[in-house]
């Protein structure tokens, strides 16, 4: 069974504690805070002092996801602020491996992420300094887009890879996850589904959790 990571996103950030508490107690395994920078993506979204006061009002594991162009600057804040795993992307600038260790040294899981049109295969000579890889399923930016289906064969050369060497990575996958591309997805090797809309925007959002978590 794949964990559900609902995305804030697609919260209500006049109530964002209060959405944060209504997914974990409906079921959800963590959540996902997308961190933009306005240029690495084409859009801004939260910094550190959100992720600070989410740690404040929850005790949910925060994935956080560094859309940004200088992870570097922004590892020992965001782990400080109190991310339990940090993920930068690989087509950031800086030092991919001596970022990885940073996050582990700090005592927070690491993790890369991957764009469309990036290839499994650069992931592979990190894969070791990963506690998770994600893989994107859309240009990240904007929630509300539709599953790319050309990131099913990345997650499946991922999964290969990992398993060979026998390590631990978990595989998450984000971008128009539903319940109608998460069989999917998960049938590729993803470990972790990134919903945002398709949580947040359900009529009965509990329901629409347990289904996510029966599929």
């Amino acid at each position: 069974m794949a964990l559900l990571a609902p995305s804030i996103l697609s919260a209500d950030f006049c109530a964002l504690g209060r959405d944060v508490q209504r997914v974990m107690q409906a079921g959800a395994d963590m959540i996902h805070v997308d961190v933009m920078d306005g240029h690495f993506v084409p859009n801004i979204s939260i910094g550190v002092p959100v992720v600070e006061s989410l740690r404040r009002c929850t005790d949910a594991f925060l994935d956080v996801h560094l859309m940004i162009s200088q992870p570097e600057k922004y590892i020992d804040a965001f782990a400080k602020a109190g991310a339990d795993l940090v993920n930068i992307h690989l087509e950031a600038e800086g030092d991919m491996p001596a970022m990885l260790r940073r996050i582990r040294q700090l005592g927070k899981q690491s993790a890369l992420t991957i764009k469309p049109r990036t290839p499994a295969e650069a992931v592979f000579p990190c894969l070791e300094l990963c506690d998770m890889v994600l893989v994107m399923s859309v240009e990240p930016g904007f929630g509300g887009q539709s599953f790319m289906p050309e990131s099913l064969p990345k997650l499946r050369a991922l999964r290969q890879e990992i398993t060979r060497r026998g390590l631990a990575c978990k595989l998450e996958i984000d971008g128009g996850i539903t319940l109608e591309t998460a069989p999917a997805a998960i049938s590729a090797g993803a470990d972790i589904l990134v919903a945002g809309s398709a949580v947040y925007k359900a009529p009965d959002l509990a329901r629409r959790i347990r289904d996510f978590k029966n599929l």
